[in-house]
């Protein structure tokens, strides 16, 4: 059915036939095509024009891949070549994922993106990675999760290698969104973390892909001294441990020692060697100076990441009680009029 739509859009737009025909044109469309295609379904007048979008969309994005290769000069020859099958084999990648979309997730992208093809792009391939419902997909699309995915500040490039460092880096927001937690009055670190893990299949997604649940204040016997890491994950994409830290306050140099010590920690007791990848860091906290971040993270031989949090939802899905009423307004006025009077 999506290749069908792919090609119906994209004969549609070649055309120009709406232009030409007017307003009218996908209603009659959307009969002639019933008629002869009897036995088919999601041909209405509404899904014609969503399979004009829907390659218009898409195409765009291909055409912004190809544009570099138009660009080369003739004495890029070898170049060229190269890049025309990169390009071919990323439009290969593109239509094998647009396809494993169902119909209603691609409306949804064309309503909110139509004119932001590497967004759609974006999130149709979180979509076929994580496998999304509709309502998470709108979810993440409401939480501004192309703006947050990959964003936190690291020094993975540094420490990590290169194999693995793009992947560590993808996996990590800023901010990550808390807002499931439900707090909206003061709290400590013990209330955000027990929230947290209230809501660990929130937290877990939030994560975003492969993260597993380990423990919470996970014990480490280091010689005579016990240390407890606030949350331990695994990743298993990465193959990796990945300690998070939770701080409810500024971030501050001290953090990063103390992140770095128990990452240091994990390698030397749970980290098996041919198994495990380099045990990764993040720390999550309520506020940040990026320029005294990117020093801590400049001092540190070991996969740091520090990123922030936020307990509002960064786009809410409901704005009761910020606009007012027609009741509130009515009585404003009147009570404007009063005044004056």
């Amino acid at each position: 059915m999506l290749q069908y739509y792919w090609l119906l859009g994209k004969e549609i737009a070649e055309r120009g036939d709406e232009n030409k025909y007017g307003s009218a044109f996908y209603a009659t469309l959307s009969r002639d095509l019933k008629k002869r295609l009897p036995k088919a379904t999601g041909l209405s007048e509404r899904n014609i024009r969503y399979a004009q979008s829907f390659y218009e969309l898409y195409s765009r994005f291909i055409q912004n891949l190809q544009q570099p290769v138009a660009n080369l000069q003739p004495s890029e020859n070898k170049s060229d070549a190269i890049t025309y099958s990169n390009l071919q084999q990323l439009v290969a990648d593109l239509m094998n994922v647009i396809y494993q979309i169902p119909w209603g997730h691609h409306t949804l992208l064309i309503d909110k993106f139509s004119s932001c093809p590497d967004k759609a792009v974006f999130y149709a391939g979180e979509v076929v990675k994580n496998g999304w419902s509709r309502d998470m997909l709108r979810n993440f699309i409401d939480t501004d999760l192309y703006e947050r995915q990959g964003k936190a500040l690291t020094n993975f490039k540094r420490t990590l290698p290169e194999a693995t460092s793009d992947l560590a880096q993808e996996l990590t927001k800023d901010p990550y969104d808390f807002a499931f937690t439900g707090i909206t009055t003061k709290y400590n670190e013990k209330i955000l973390k027990d929230a947290l893990l209230n809501n660990i299949t929130q937290f877990l997604i939030e994560l975003g892909t492969g993260f597993a649940y380990v423990g919470r204040e996970y014990r480490l016997q280091i010689g005579q001294t016990e240390k407890f890491i606030d949350l331990l994950f695994y990743n298993l994409n990465l193959s990796a441990y990945v300690v998070v830290e939770v701080k409810i306050g500024k971030f501050d140099f001290a953090d990063a020692g103390q992140l770095g010590g128990y990452v240091v920690a994990c390698n030397h007791i749970l980290r098996k060697e041919g198994r495990d990848n380099p045990t990764i860091g993040i720390l999550i906290c309520k506020e940040k100076d990026n320029l005294v971040a990117q020093y801590a993270l400049e001092a540190s031989s070991l996969p740091l990441g520090i990123s922030e949090y936020d307990l509002a939802r960064l786009y809410p899905e409901k704005v009761e009680g910020t606009i007012p009423t027609i009741d509130e307004l009515e009585k404003g006025i009147l009570s404007e009029g009063e005044c004056k009077e």
